[in-house]
């Protein structure tokens, strides 16, 4: 039996909203935005979670260490996305959830020195959460905003304790 979070409606509506910088904008423009942001930061790592965002990453010269997708757009399945990574790793994770497992190879994943990307049977969505609690400081994790542009989180220690309580505050039930 595997613990895994459960999304609770409370959360659910908290996470409506970006949980970092959201820059608004066409795809050219905010992919210039975020070139322009790494380029000031320099961040240690950057990590992608979503099909959309990791293929346009990769398609403007900008390579995660990690990319998380699920072989879906707007909950439509897709064909697999090409990226550069090194490895590619498959994740059980249902919709609404954050398993045991997803959690334990994103962390593997952060820790390999090579580029890896995670594919989940599921959803990726909530797995943003985990990626920030496990990056390293400064390092930027980047989602999609559906219909509004890309969110840039910037990890830090009090973004770390945020979405730490958000964790906490999720339902932990075994399956």
């Amino acid at each position: 039996m595997a613990t895994r979070h459960t999304l609770t409606p409370e959360i659910r509506r908290r996470l409506k909203k970006p949980i970092g910088t959201l820059i608004k904008g066409s795809f050219k423009e905010t992919i210039e935005k975020l070139k322009d942001l790494m380029e000031k930061e320099n961040p240690p790592m950057l990590i992608s979670v979503g099909d959309s965002v990791s293929k346009n990453l990769t398609r403007n010269g900008m390579f995660p260490k990690l990319s998380i997708v699920d072989d879906k757009v707007m909950r439509r399945r897709i064909q697999p996305i090409e990226l550069a990574v090194d490895k590619t790793v498959h994740v059980m994770n249902p919709s609404g959830t954050i398993t045991k497992e997803a959690i334990t190879k994103i962390q593997e994943s952060i820790e390999d020195n090579r580029r890896v990307k995670i594919v989940v049977d599921g959803e990726e969505d909530l797995l943003t959460l985990i990626a920030v609690v496990h990056a390293p400081e400064n390092s930027f994790v980047v989602y999609g905003q559906p219909h509004e542009g890309i969110v840039v989180v910037k990890v830090t220690r009090q973004k770390k304790a945020e979405i730490t309580k958000i964790l906490e505050a999720m339902k932990l039930s075994k399956s």
